[in-house]
Order: structure tokens, then C-alpha cells, then sequence
């Protein structure tokens, strides 16, 4: 067997300088000193983690101020930005802290050749230059570069996204600057020249590739090219490594991408008699100068390899899932024994998001834990897990199961975003678009926040492990199985209350419960009104009864006033012939007077029944607004009038069978419309 390890693997220039900064910090790191990295320092999870077992720990941006805290209390702190280089914002922040802090210290590792782009950024950028980047769109490094650029300025992936852009922009004479991502792929950045020169008359192009990425690219397609088998090593979120990956795979018939020796394919590679070695610039020499060992100890004795091999992946190994017994629980992590040498660690990350919970709630000594391994270290000892990754996977079962059955589910939403809310279901994150939230359109989606909602699982995507949840969905089912049970239920006379949902100038519509009723303003009072909002307004909560209906048009129509409200009622149930009432004038007519015996009903006082002598004006005697005592002395049910009489009760007043002969005629009398004119004006 040939073992050849490409001339340019693993670590270049700009990541051997920051890992020798830091490790040169950590020899000479003091007691009270912090020592941190904006980021992780490069893609290589094995040598961060080594960092972070030595005292150089990874912190967000977001941690800066709490670092620059610590500083001015006391602390010294020293804060190693990455190789990607970091965005302009955040650099200006940090300058401005070293500024105003001895205790605080920034070391700049930017590669020179990303700080070199953020220079052709800054001075290429802006006043009606057009600005295209060609990388990976969410990479550290493209991000950093992004933040330098001025005015228009574009990222595309590949040159299949650059040409699709430039049709869009459709303008020859646009004038164009062109820089790559250090790490891009040399083939693919050659495609992008020619297609910006096609396009683009006056384009000014900007070699940014890094020349040992350039070198490592070209002697990975020529290794690959002469190799039965090509292993790449190098962290999975690696961009060199990705694209040495894909060189390597498009033309050796066998590539394996590994991170360490630890991930080694034996059994695939058995028989192969040229091996060929490549690494990404973040992978360190010993794991390059670990996987050359492994290789050569299986040259030697393949089978004897082999066979350790295999006893060690049915124990424990990275990605394996395993089961151990809690023997410690800490604040911020939990120690499982696994049955072997080393002892397992689940940190408070790697088993709950919620930051409130405390372990001890969630474990007690000796429960059985499941977890994934997400590396271990026969060096230090060290197996670290995460039982995170074993429940995801579990509940991402369970959501599939919702989706394929329809099941209605319980969920909580955690957060809203721009366009939806977040929801978690069984521990599982789901996305609910806001046209699916139920919500009105204008509505402010933070009013679903922390609140419990129903969802049905629309729609999933086994790729990516995301799925989409709808509120609307159900309420659309309880809508229609509440209409349903509306309709079955419903009977003529059934009195129902709900509230008053909108008005109209014919009348009233009431929610019935997911169904709207109609009152017509002629239902609405036993007076005539001008407007529904004389009697109810919106949102009142009113009794209704149904007058008629109609299924198949969906169409309710509903009564408001009773009898009991009924004026005539209230006066028969308080007046019979031959009563005395109080009563007050509302109306003067040339034959009379019209006096209000309730409110709705009115009685006529006939000129003859007002004195006891004739008199020849009414008005002469009575006026509008006059409370006076009266006899009902005709009350007519049919045509629901009432005849009144004042004479009756004066002492001169005639015999009781002239009074009723002389106040029979005036009961069938119609008031004149001047009369009621008046009436109403009072």
C-alpha cells in the first residue's frame, strides 16, 4: 500500500498564526486572567474543544459586553478574534472597549488574506459600483466581508447564481467588482470570471482565493486523480473541506470525508493500494500525522485492525447511542457511567434549552439515561454526550406521526418571529406561517406569545428536519363542527344570547355562536327608532329568540322585543275601563287632546270630555307637556286605542251612559298626522 499525504494539508499560514497566539496565551495565562475566543477559532471541533479543556473559551457577540464587564471590575481579559475575521460593527466595538480598559485586550487574528478583501470591500464598494461576492452566503467569513461593503453589493453561492443575477440586472454597462471567498473553489471561481466578463463590459475582478487553498485544491484533483482512495479530513462545517470533499469525490472513484483517525472506513478501503491524504486548513498536524498511523498500522495487520475496531463501535464511539446510570449532578452538567473505563458528561446545553430548569429536577441519582456521543478522547478520558440529540430525534418521530395522522396537538408558543409564530410541540420546535396563525392580518402575532394553542402538523420536511403547523386549520374545523351542531340544535322560539357583532342601519347581526343572526331594526324596540344603536351596540351581550330561519341560506332571522316590553301589555296589565291615570298631554287637535297613559300607548281626550260646559279651542284649556288625572272610559283591543275622559271626573259631570255614548265615536278615531307630529316633537 502507497500512503500519500498532500504537500499543503491541514493547517496554512493564517490558522497556524492564531492557533500559536492562543496556545502561547494559555502558557502564559495568570490566575485571575480570562483568556476567550470571538467565535470558534477555526472548523476543527477537536482542537476547539481542546481550547476550551485548556481555558480558552468560545463566546458569541452578544457575550462582548459581559466580558468588558468583567474587565472593569477587575479581570484581565483577553479576547482572540477568529481566522474568518469578524463584521465591521463588532471590530469598531471592540477598539472603542480596548480603548477605554487597560484590563480588556483585543488580538486581531484575522487572515491576511480576509483582511485584504475587507480593504477591496471598503475602497471598491459604494458610489455606483456593484459589488458581487462569490461564498458560501451564512460562512463567518462572507459574513465578515458583507459588513465592509457599501451600497449595492450581492452574494451568490456559485456561478449559476451569478449569471441568473446578472440576466435579472440586465445592464452591460454596470460597473461590477468581483471578489471571492479565500476558500472558494478554484473551478468554480474560474466559471464566475468568464461569466461576469460575458455580462459585464466593464467588470473589475479581484483574486482573493488564498494561494495555499489554491495550491492544496490543485495537488487534491491530482492526488485524487492517481488514488484507488482519497481521505479528506477536516470539521464538517468546514468550507475548504467541503469543497476538497467535492474535488476529491468527482474524480477518485472512493473519497471518505473523516474528522479524525477514529472515523476511518476499514472495511471500505480494504484492498486499496493507493491512499491518498488531504486536510482542510483547520485540521492540526496530529490528526493528519493520527489517520497517516492508522493507515500504516492497517497496512501492517489489517484484520488484527479491523477487528479492534469493530469491538470498539459496538461500545462507544462518535455518533453512537448509548445508555448510562446518573452517578453526579452539577449545576451544569450530569455524569453518566457507561459500563467502561471513562465516565460519560452531559452538559446543561446538550439537555435543555429552558436556561430556568435545574438538573436536579430533571434527574435524581441512578435514573437511566439515553444519549448520543459526541466525541470522546482516549487521550484525556473524555465522552461527551448529548441527551438533546437523542430526544430530538424521538420527537421528530412523533411529529412525523402527527402529520401522517392528523392528529390535533397541544402546543405553546414560544416566540414570534416576522413571519409567524413558533410553537413547541413535544420539545420539537414548529413553524406556524402567520396566514396560518388565525390571526387577522394586521394583527399583532405577540399576542399568541406564551399562550397554548391547538395545531395540526400541514406539512414536513425530512431533509431539514423542519415542520409547519397550522392554528387556522383547527379553527376552521371547530368553526365548522360549531355550525353544525348550531344548525342540528336550532328551533323557531329558542332563545339564544350572544353578543352584538355589527350594526346596520336595517338592523343588528348577533354571533349566535359561529353562526350570525339577523334583528331587524323593526324587532329591535316596540317604539319606532331611527338607528339599531338606539337600543344595542357592539359588543353588548343580548337574549334573542328565533323567529325563522333558513338552512340552506344560512340565514337566522331573530327577535328582540317581548310582550313583556310591549306597551299595549304593560297598559292592560296596569288599566282596565272605568280607572282613574295619570296622564300627560302630548298632542292638541282640533277634535281633542292626546295624552300618554305609558310610555307607547296614548289615549284620546275628545273636546267634548275635557269640561263641563262646550268650549271652542282646545288649546284654551289644555297644553302640550300637562300632567292631568282621566278616566279611561274605552279602551278598543283590537285596534289597540284608548278613550280618556276628564269630564267624568268632575262633580257636574254627566250620567255614565252619556259620557259613553258621547266617547264612543272619538274610540275609532285616527289621531290626525298634525297630532302625532306634535306628539313626537314633544
Amino acid at each position: 500500500m502507497i500512503i500519500t499525504v498532500s504537500e499543503n494539508a491541514g493547517f496554512c499560514f493564517g490558522v497556524r498564526r492564531a492557533t500559536d497566539t492562543v496556545e502561547a496565551l494559555l502558557k502564559g495565562k495568570g490566575k485571575d486572567e480570562i483568556i476567550c475566543t470571538l467565535g470558534k477559532l477555526i472548523h476543527n471541533e477537536q482542537y476547539n474543544d481542546y481550547l476550551e479543556r485548556h481555558g480558552a473559551r468560545a463566546i458569541t457577540k452578544e457575550e462582548i459586553p459581559g466580558l468588558f464587564k468583567m474587565a472593569t471590575e477587575g479581570k484581565r481579559v483577553t479576547l482572540v478574534t477568529r481566522t474568518h475575521g469578524i463584521e465591521k460593527e463588532t471590530k469598531e466595538v471592540l477598539e472603542a472597549y480596548e480603548k477605554s480598559c487597560e484590563s480588556f485586550k483585543v488580538v486581531d487574528s484575522t487572515c491576511p488574506y480576509v483582511a485584504k478583501i475587507h480593504k477591496i470591500a471598503k475602497e471598491n464598494s459604494g458610489e455606483g459600483k456593484c459589488f458581487f461576492l462569490i461564498g458560501q452566503k451564512d460562512h463567518p467569513e462572507v459574513l465578515s466581508i458583507k459588513s465592509y461593503i457599501e451600497g449595492e453589493g450581492y452574494i451568490c453561492a456559485d456561478a449559476n447564481e451569478l449569471e441568473e443575477l446578472l440576466k435579472a440586472l440586465n445592464n452591460p454597462q454596470i460597473n461590477a467588482v468581483m471578489v471571492a471567498q479565500t476558500t472558494q473553489k478554484l473551478s468554480e471561481w474560474k466559471k464566475c470570471q468568464q461569466i461576469i466578463k460575458k455580462y459585464c463590459t466593464n467588470a473589475k475582478i479581484f483574486d482573493t482565493i488564498c494561494s495555499v487553498t489554491e495550491k492544496r485544491q490543485t495537488e487534491a484533483l491530482a492526488l485524487s486523480q492517481s488514488s484507488d482512495v482519497m481521505l479528506v479530513i477536516g470539521g464538517k462545517d468546514s468550507s475548504n473541506t467541503a469543497k476538497l470533499y467535492q474535488i476529491c469525490k468527482a474524480h477518485s472513484g472512493r473519497a471518505f470525508w473523516i474528522q479524525t483517525g477514529s472515523d476511518i472506513p476499514f472495511e471500505e478501503i480494504k484492498g486499496a493500494k493507493k491512499i491518498g491524504i488531504t486536510a482542510g486548513a483547520s485540521t492540526p498536524d496530529n490528526i493528519i500525522q493520527e489517520v497517516k498511523k492508522s493507515m500504516s498500522i492497517m497496512e501492517e495487520n489489517f484484520a488484527e485492525l479491523f477487528e479492534q475496531s469493530e469491538k470498539e463501535t459496538q461500545k462507544i464511539y462518535k455518533g453512537a447511542i448509548v445508555k448510562g446510570i446518573v452517578m453526579s449532578i452539577s449545576e451544569n452538567e450530569i455524569c453518566l457511567d457507561l459500563g467502561v473505563k471513562q465516565t460519560g458528561s452531559i452538559k446543561r446545553d446538550r439537555i435543555t434549552s429552558d436556561n430556568e430548569v435545574k438538573l436536579s429536577d430533571l434527574f435524581k441519582i441512578g435514573d437511566e439515561v439515553e444519549a448520543k456521543v459526541e466525541s470522546k478522547s482516549d487521550k484525556d478520558g473524555e465522552i461527551t454526550l448529548s441527551k438533546k440529540a437523542v430526544d430530538d430525534v424521538k420527537n421528530w418521530e412523533k411529529i412525523v406521526d402527527y402529520a401522517n395522522s392528523g392528529e390535533v396537538v397541544e402546543a405553546t408558543v414560544t416566540k414570534a418571529t416576522k413571519g409567524g409564530v413558533i410553537v413547541t410541540v413535544d420539545g420539537f420546535e414548529v413553524f406556524v406561517p402567520a396566514s396560518m396563525t388565525g390571526l387577522g392580518k394586521d394583527k399583532d402575532l405577540n399576542e399568541l406569545v406564551k399562550t397554548t394553542q391547538k395545531i395540526k402538523i400541514v406539512e414536513i420536511k425530512e431533509d431539514r428536519r423542519r415542520a409547519i403547523g397550522s392554528i387556522k386549520a383547527i379553527l376552521r374545523e371547530e368553526k365548522k363542527a360549531q355550525e353544525e351542531a348550531f344548525w342540528a340544535s336550532l328551533e323557531e322560539g329558542k332563545v339564544i344570547e350572544g353578543p352584538v357583532k355589527s350594526l346596520t342601519s336595517y338592523g343588528a347581526f348577533v354571533d349566535l355562536g359561529g353562526v350570525d343572526g339577523l334583528v331587524h331594526i323593526t324587532e329591535l324596540s316596540w317604539k319606532r327608532i331611527k338607528h339599531p344603536s338606539e337600543v344595542v351596540n357592539v359588543g353588548d351581550t343580548i337574549k334573542v329568540f328565533v323567529k325563522s330561519f333558513d338552512k340552506e341560506a344560512r340565514k337566522v332571522s331573530l327577535g328582540y322585543k317581548t310582550d313583556d316590553e310591549n306597551p299595549w301589555t304593560i297598559f292592560k296589565s296596569k288599566y282596565a275601563e272605568n280607572d282613574v291615570a295619570e296622564v300627560k298631554i302630548v298632542g292638541i287637535t282640533t277634535f281633542g287632546a292626546f295624552a300618554e297613559i305609558v310610555p307607547g300607548v296614548d289615549g284620546l281626550i275628545h273636546i267634548s270630555q275635557i269640561a263641563d260646559q262646550k268650549i271652542d279651542n282646545v288649546a284654551n284649556v289644555l297644553k302640550v307637556g300637562d300632567v292631568v288625572e282621566a278616566k279611561v272610559v274605552g279602551i278598543d283591543d283590537e285596534k289597540q286605542k284608548v278613550s280618556l275622559s276628564i269630564r267624568a271626573l268632575l262633580p257636574e259631570a254627566p250620567a255614565e251612559e252619556a259620557v259613553a255614548e258621547e266617547v264612543a265615536e272619538p274610540v275609532a278615531e285616527e289621531a290626525p298626522a298634525e297630532a302625532v307630529e306634535t306628539a313626537d316633537a314633544e
